[in-house]
């Protein structure tokens, strides 16, 4: 037992540090190539940041555990709009000012789109590739019609760059190594703590999976509140919602093409749609993210975490 959660551990901070590089090392490659801020902020960072999700959930699919993977998507993005955007309004009250209105119902639809495909049972090539092209479908949308938000994050990304091209390569480089090795160390270690414990695949996916790979959004997340960027803090839980559920979702059922477990298609499905519903009423009519609220939604994660082991 011992050494399954050391493993689990141990991929965990691979994890963190190697989406932390590859994220440096991604933007700092764009800056020197010429690419837009725009673009950078959009493509390269949106995608560099989903790369512990995309890594932990292939290689969950190809040791044969979908459960773990899907698990991952769905508890990811869960951890995203109730633990992260919850403890980043806990430290500072998140000021809604029409930012990522068009994000949350783009969000929202893909939540349905998944819940279609969990309710469906359907696992195949071709709906990876159907939800491969819908996220560069997403990614063309929002370049071509940028937000306030968008321009705030990438600022912020953009003072944390290394300054040499080939240092940049080579924390993109060491990033996807770590990420890699990473990521196998945290399915090994959660399938093994799953069979010790004799508890469901599914459970350790949505929650120890999930979390862990959703720590660089937490961290990202809770600095923008606390530097008072609530575009950045907003954008940064919906981007990852969709890059979750289209790219990530898509590489993973192209690569190893099985079926949505149909213990992911009741309960944990509805509770993701109606907190996607609930963030898009939340960005539409809502003044602000309260401490108040900020602690409800934490409330709420763990309720599911409860419920998830009950």
């Amino acid at each position: 037992m011992l050494e399954a959660a050391l493993l689990s551990l141990a991929g965990l901070v691979g994890l963190a540090i190697g989406g932390e590089l590859l994220v440096r090392g991604a933007v700092g490659i764009a800056e020197k190539l010429g690419v837009s801020t725009l673009f950078t902020g959009l493509v390269i960072v949106g995608f560099a940041t989903s790369m512990p999700e995309m890594v932990a959930s292939v290689q969950a699919s190809l040791a044969g555990s979908p459960e773990i993977a899907w698990g991952n998507i769905i508890g990811s993005n869960l951890a995203n709009s109730l633990l992260i955007l919850g403890a980043s309004a806990l430290v500072m009250p998140i000021a809604l000012r029409g930012t990522g209105r068009r994000d949350a119902v783009a969000a929202l639809a893909a939540t349905v789109l998944l819940w279609g495909l969990a309710l469906s049972g359907v696992g195949a090539r071709w709906v990876g590739a159907v939800l491969l092209a819908l996220i560069v479908v997403y990614i063309v949308w929002r370049y071509r019609h940028p937000s306030a938000g968008a321009a705030e994050a990438e600022e912020d990304v953009a003072g944390a760059t290394p300054g040499n091209v080939w240092i940049a390569v080579g924390l993109f480089i060491a990033g996807l190594a770590v990420l890699v090795i990473g990521g196998d160390a945290l399915v090994r270690g959660a399938i093994a703590l799953a069979t010790i414990f004799r508890v469901p695949e599914t459970v350790i996916g949505l929650t120890v999976v999930a979390v862990g790979t959703s720590l660089p959004e937490l961290a990202a997340s809770i600095a923008a509140a606390v530097r008072g960027n609530s575009g950045l803090a907003i954008g940064n839980v919906l981007g990852s919602n969709i890059y979750n559920i289209l790219l990530i979702g898509g590489a993973t059922m192209t690569i190893a093409p099985f079926a949505l477990p149909a213990s992911l298609a009741g309960v944990q499905m509805a509770l993701l749609t109606a907190t996607a519903f609930g963030l898009l009423l939340l960005l539409w009519f809502a003044r602000s993210i309260t401490r108040w609220l900020g602690a409800a939604l934490i409330a709420a994660f763990a309720a599911n975490v409860v419920l998830v082991f009950a």
